[in-house]
């Protein structure tokens, strides 16, 4: 039976690429058939790699059946993944996230978590010197999500293992990092054909602090006006995203990537609240800078206190 991989909702660059990667690992290096899949639409810079290095986008996978064989990457939260994911025949997790709990599975199961910037980094390491026989188009998969979860090495989460690969497979494919960052970051930049509801969930996590539920919003770009031009009407939209998706506050965060800081919408008393607790700030209006915020993972989750 083919196995499925896949990684989170709202998927990414590394929750699109990755599982491109390891279903070729399985299929072709170690014999096991295995296909990709997305739980949702990727986001603009997720779509320009697929394309750039010659992939079609995997399907969408609404939900798997009991005893599907399935691979998790990129996460390790059951919030993030198909409802059935306890019924599944989960064979492995490979993930760089914070251990979360709330998965079972039918037997033993390999799990590798590791503190890299990105999944794809964690991959080149199991793969071992199978590595040497990737395509160009896996190589570009795997460069394209580690400059994408680094931000170009921005991001606080970069380790000296993520940039060495990264250079590594530019210098194979003939690629000048920050010529080909700068087309990623173009594309993820152009959020013109989404609604404000579709900017709120398109890279989003769920979470709980003091008994708040909130859905934590991240959009990176190079281009903030172009989001923040939309400030009002998205959030006019918060109420009606976390109410549909149970959660009591939307905080968006608009990522500067080029200016490395983050704008924080302050819709109401109690996201304001939430801001001056958690990251030592005064809020004047309805939006907080933040220099240096790059990183939901590192700096945004760990910090939210009310």
């Amino acid at each position: 039976m083919t196995t499925l991989v896949f990684g989170h909702k709202a998927p990414d660059t590394d929750s699109t690429g990755s599982p491109l990667i390891w279903a070729w690992y399985l299929s072709e290096v170690r014999g096991e058939p295995a296909e990709a899949r997305l739980l949702g639409a990727p986001n603009t810079e997720a779509a320009f790699v697929a394309e750039r290095w010659g992939f079609d986008l995997p399907p969408v996978l609404d939900d798997v059946e009991d005893g599907q064989p399935c691979v998790v990457v990129d996460t390790n939260n059951p919030a993030e993944l198909p409802a059935n994911i306890n019924g599944a025949d989960l064979r492995s997790i490979i993930d760089h996230h914070k251990l979360t709990g709330g998965i079972e599975t039918k037997g033993p199961i390999d799990i590798t978590i590791r503190p890299l910037a990105c999944t794809a980094t964690i991959m080149h390491e199991m793969m071992g010197e199978k590595a040497a026989g990737m395509p160009e188009g896996i190589k570009g998969l795997m460069l394209s999500c580690i400059l994408s979860d680094t931000l170009e090495f921005r991001s606080p989460t970069t380790t000296p293992v993520d940039r060495a690969l990264a250079e590594k497979l530019a210098a194979e494919l003939g690629i000048s990092i920050p010529d080909y960052a700068g087309e990623m970051f173009a594309a993820k930049s152009d959020v013109s054909a989404f609604s404000e509801a579709e900017l709120l969930r398109m890279d989003s996590k769920e979470y709980e602090v003091g008994g708040t539920r909130l859905r934590v919003s991240v959009l990176e770009t190079t281009a903030p006006a172009s989001v923040l031009g939309r400030k009002d009407a998205l959030m006019a939209a918060m109420p009606a995203v976390a109410e549909e998706d149970g959660a009591d506050e939307v905080m968006l965060f608009v990522v500067d990537i080029l200016n490395e800081e983050a704008t924080l919408l302050v819709p109401n008393d109690r996201v304001k609240e939430i801001a001056e607790a958690s990251f030592d700030t005064t809020v004047e209006g309805d939006t907080v800078v933040l220099p240096g915020i790059m990183s939901r993972k590192k700096q945004i989750i760990p910090a939210l206190r009310t």
